[in-house]
Order: structure tokens, then C-alpha cells, then sequence
């Protein structure tokens, strides 16, 4: 079972407390290169989840734009049938009218 570490204590004395065994284990010349190489890193993680984020969005406006054609599409195709039911409606009033 893993416990996680709130934020919350790593302030003031814990702080410094990890800053010192950071100096130690590493040395002072070692910080600034790892306080780049965190930086770093967190850019490249900023960027790739921003473009994971673009993605998403671009897949999701597509996707709703492809809804919105097929909905185009079947109001035509109603509006056609709809026509078509309706002319065939007049030709069978214009024959019955000759009929009589």
C-alpha cells in the first residue's frame, strides 16, 4: 500500500531539511543542472499535453461537424421525399379530376 505525501508538508523545515540533503547528495555545482533538467522537462510535458489537449478539441469539432452535414443530409433527403410524395399526390388528384 503506498501512502501519498500531501504538498502541504513540504513547507517551511521540510522544505530546507530536503534542500540540505539535496546539496549534500549532489553538490552545489549539480543543482542549477537539475533545476534545468526539471525545467526542462516540465515544458516538454506542458507542450505535449497541450497538444494532446489540441487533438482532443480538433477530433471533437470534427466530429460535430460531421453530425451537423449528416443532419443537413437527412432534412434534404426528407424535404425530397416530401416533394415527391407531394407531386405524386397532384398527379393522382389531376387523373381522378379527369376521371370525372
Amino acid at each position: 500500500m503506498t501512502t501519498l505525501l500531501p504538498l502541504a508538508v513540504l513547507d517551511g523545515p521540510v522544505f530546507w531539511a530536503i534542500l540540505a540533503v539535496a546539496l549534500l547528495l549532489f553538490g552545489g555545482s549539480k543543482i542549477p543542472e537539475l533545476a534545468r533538467g526539471l525545467g526542462k522537462a516540465k515544458r516538454e510535458f506542458k507542450k505535449a499535453s497541450e497538444e494532446v489537449e489540441s487533438e482532443v478539441r480538433s477530433a471533437v469539432e470534427e466530429d460535430e461537424r460531421k453530425k451537423v452535414r449528416l443532419k443537413q443530409i437527412e432534412e434534404e433527403e426528407r424535404a425530397r421525399v416530401r416533394a415527391k410524395i407531394e407531386e405524386e399526390e397532384r398527379a393522382k388528384r389531376a387523373a381522378e379530376g379527369k376521371q370525372n
